[in-house]
């Protein structure tokens, strides 16, 4: 699979699991383990998390997926904003520690920002990173102008953010400078959220016709065509294992230009700046 790799020198594959709305029901806690851990297997090796998701519930999930395989994943979790103070960043990095059952986390991400300034949060990350608790931290749901705030008081290493064939705002401004930061983007809900949304990406006539040419669903193109962008990193969340192996498969799917141009006439790229689509 290919690969991204941050500035501070680690690769990820460019396909991980999310796990939005994990860890909210018990009785599907067995499924929600296995299927992670199918994804370990399957080579989607980076597991995305966060203290809001099931508030804890979704970390926990991971931590009984990891046991006795922390070593094979790359590990991302999020705080959120109104913990974000230097001592509230480390008071929730420590409740994370102890839910994943793990002793650092790759990753650690603002998850939005609030009202907390970014130099405060950001030292409480350097804090946490000096004492071995964090890897590198990170951003999420921060436009253009927060980012160019952002590396004035640190160095995040990315910034997660809503990116898919229909929310394509991104690419007008943000992404072309995260890239030029050599900063990769982690793209969360490739294959939209909500059911009305997710039915017109994948209903699209383009995509189908796409997929039709490839033997594949139009889900499966769709996440392929997020994984063609430079430096981008998917997280989709899946819990049947059909819908695992078919998303893996997508890595493997090569788009062509005739492809790409198809698509870019159905659903175009922005022409002027955006807002920040957030989900």
């Amino acid at each position: 699979m290919k690969t991204v790799t941050f500035a501070s020198g680690v690769s990820v594959p460019v396909l991980g699991q999310g796990t939005w709305n994990m860890g909210e029901d018990a009785s599907r806690k067995a499924a929600e383990v296995r299927a992670l851990q199918l994804g370990l297997d399957l080579g989607m090796t980076l597991i995305d998390t966060a203290e809001m998701y099931g508030e804890g519930g979704a970390e926990e999930v991971v931590g009984a997926a990891l046991a006795g395989r922390r070593s094979e994943a790359f590990l991302v979790s999020k705080v959120y904003p109104h913990n974000a103070s230097f001592d509230g960043v480390r008071e929730a990095c420590e409740r994370s520690l102890r839910r994943l059952r793990v002793e650092s986390i790759d990753l650690y991400l603002l998850h939005w920002q609030g009202h907390h300034p970014l130099a405060e949060t950001f030292d409480g990350f350097e804090a946490l990173r000096q004492a071995g608790k964090i890897r590198d931290y990170g951003v999420s749901n921060l436009d253009l102008p927060s980012m160019e705030e952002a590396i004035v008081y640190g160095a995040p290493a990315t910034d997660q953010v809503l990116y898919n064939l229909l929310k394509r705002g991104i690419e007008f401004d943000l992404l072309p400078w995260c890239r030029a930061h050599g900063m990769p983007v982690m793209a969360y809900s490739p294959l939209e959220s909500s059911g009305r949304e997710q039915a017109a990406l994948l209903g699209h006539p383009a995509l189908r016709t796409v997929a039709n040419a490839h033997d594949a669903t139009p889900a499966q193109i769709a996440l392929a065509w997020v994984l063609h962008q430079d430096g981008v990193i998917a997280i989709p969340k899946a819990v049947d294992p059909v819908h695992l192996r078919a998303n893996r498969a997508a890595a493997d799917i090569r788009l062509t230009s005739d492809d790409l141009a198809a698509l870019d006439r159905a659903l175009p790229p922005p022409r002027r700046a955006r807002a920040l689509d957030m989900r």
